[in-house]
């Protein structure tokens, strides 16, 4: 089967988050099991240009634009594919500067899907294309209205990832009417939401099936505190609704093979683990004699959603404990500044990097003791999960896929992978933090929450495995005589 992965960004292209570590990990799965795998990404500043493949006219509102395809070359066994329009790509950043989004997104990726469309058109003709997040939302909705009666592609199945539902990319009406959206979607069945545009409405209405990365993610976000308004328009489609666990790219994340790493170490012998945390506490500087402290790291976009607040609420009396703390990411202003004052108030003790630095971010799973993710809501997580490889042991709240992947620790039966709270209060964070300490002082119980934790196996198979029968299904969704074939959704909730 051809499979098409439409994506605002992957590695090793380029990335903001955990979606480009998926779109990085999940092709190359599927082409491991014998699919045939092409990946469509706009080329943003720093990536090197490919060869030219194509020359596109893409109605943009009153004006045409020509973008060009450029071949991103193959890797893995995956082939990739570059929209490059230096106009709306060649930016400072993906999606905005100074915490606002760029005001012509809707114009950036309306032409980015309808290059997608045309790709499978003129460059690379899929059976299904596998769309994610709210900036490749367009594809389905322009698939159903515009190119609708298009032979080559009006019967194109759609798969469509939530990665995240709080981030929507919404605009103005008169944005889309810019970008050259038809009206005819505009109504509250289709994109219109409260009066504005939702792009990721828009996936969720007219794609053929919908995934999110988590079992509990796809639970949670049918309800009114995890739906983030778009609760209502998920109900309507759960029965096209699968939750589906992303992986963990083993060939990357492995400490016997990790490149990153001051000593590679394994599950049968540990010791390299020692040194990794000797490194890390001397690249930031932590005091020399804390150096028998329990470790906690931190690997994390700075945004509300991460759990910050309870930092920032319970920092002082976490750092009455005997314990150490690292942290890696950048993000809100707020928790910039939060992240250092800490560091000056707690100097060899606290320590930030205020960055995105993969390498370090190898070095902190490896050197730290624990990870902490307090997150207030986590689809997926993927850190959660290279720690458990790495012999970090994950303290968590119990929230979507962060629930779905750790496994509270059971002194009575030595069985757990981490520590878990439900309720989503400082005191319940450190509550679980200062259960973990408590594990940690005995080496005994340590070594076997670790060797639980190492001995997971969170690969991309399992998942490859259910995406394709999930592929195969969408196919037969829009072959002939089936009624979802012409069908676009009547949903109206907003």
């Amino acid at each position: 089967m051809k499979i098409l992965f439409v994506a605002s960004e992957g590695l090793p292209y380029a990335k903001t988050g955990g979606l480009a570590d998926v779109i990085e990990g999940l092709p190359k799965a599927l082409a491991e099991l014998g699919e045939e795998v092409a990946v469509v990404l706009p080329r943003y500043r720093g990536t090197k240009p490919g060869a030219v493949l194509r020359s596109l006219t893409i109605p943009v509102g009153g004006q045409l634009r020509f973008p060009v395809i450029e071949d991103g070359g193959t890797r893995h066994g995956v082939r990739y594919f570059l929209v490059d329009d230096a106009a709306y790509f060649d930016r400072g950043h993906l999606y905005g500067e100074h915490g606002k989004d760029y005001p012509d997104n809707a114009e950036r990726f309306g032409e980015f899907c309808r290059a997608a469309i045309e790709i499978v058109k003129q460059v690379w003709p899929a059976e299904v294309v596998h769309c994610h997040d709210w900036q490749t939302a367009l594809v389905p909705v322009l698939l159903r209205s515009q190119y609708a009666e298009d032979p080559q592609v009006k019967d194109l199945p759609v798969v469509f990832t939530i990665h995240n539902i709080g981030y929507h990319g919404q605009c103005s009406h008169e944005a889309i009417q810019h970008a050259g959206i038809p009206e005819s979607v505009y109504h509250p069945g289709g994109l219109e939401f409260y009066g504005k545009v939702n792009l990721l409405k828009g996936g969720l209405v007219y794609a053929d099936y919908l995934t999110t990365v988590s079992r509990k993610y796809a639970e949670e976000i049918q309800t009114a505190e995890y739906g983030h308004g778009l609760d209502g328009v998920v109900r309507e489609r759960r029965e096209r609704l699968r939750g589906i666990l992303n992986g963990a790219d083993y060939a990357v994340w492995n400490p016997e093979t990790d490149e990153h790493l001051a000593a590679n170490y394994s599950a049968r012998e540990l010791s390299g683990k020692q040194a990794c945390k000797r490194e890390l506490r001397k690249i930031f500087r932590l005091r020399a004699e804390d150096g028998e402290r329990a470790l906690i790291g931190m690997v994390s976009r700075f945004a509300g959603q991460k759990g910050f607040d309870l930092i920032a609420e319970q920092a002082h009396e976490l750092m009455k404990e005997e314990v150490s703390v690292v942290a890696l990411g950048t993000g809100e202003a707020r928790y910039e500044k939060l992240f250092r004052e800490l560091a000056r108030e707690f100097p060899g003790r606290f320590a930030v990097k205020i960055a995105y630095d993969s390498a370090l971010a190898h070095k902190i799973e490896a050197g730290a003791d624990i990870f902490l993710m307090p997150s207030h809501y986590e689809p997926c997580g993927l850190n959660q999960i290279y720690s458990l490889r790495y012999g970090t042991v994950p303290v968590v709240r119990a929230t979507g896929g962060l629930d779905d992947t750790i496994e509270e620790f059971d002194l009575e039966h030595g069985t757990g992978t981490g520590f878990k709270f439900a309720e989503y209060t400082g005191e319940a964070m450190l509550e679980s933090l200062r259960r973990a300490l408590e594990a940690h002082a005995d080496e005994r119980i340590w070594r076997r929450i670790q060797l639980n934790g190492m001995a997971k196996d969170f690969s991309w198979r399992a998942a490859a495995a259910e995406y394709a029968k999930l592929y195969e299904a969408a196919r037969g969704l829009r072959g002939p005589g089936h009624p979802a074939r012409n069908q676009i959704s009547t949903a109206t909730s907003k």
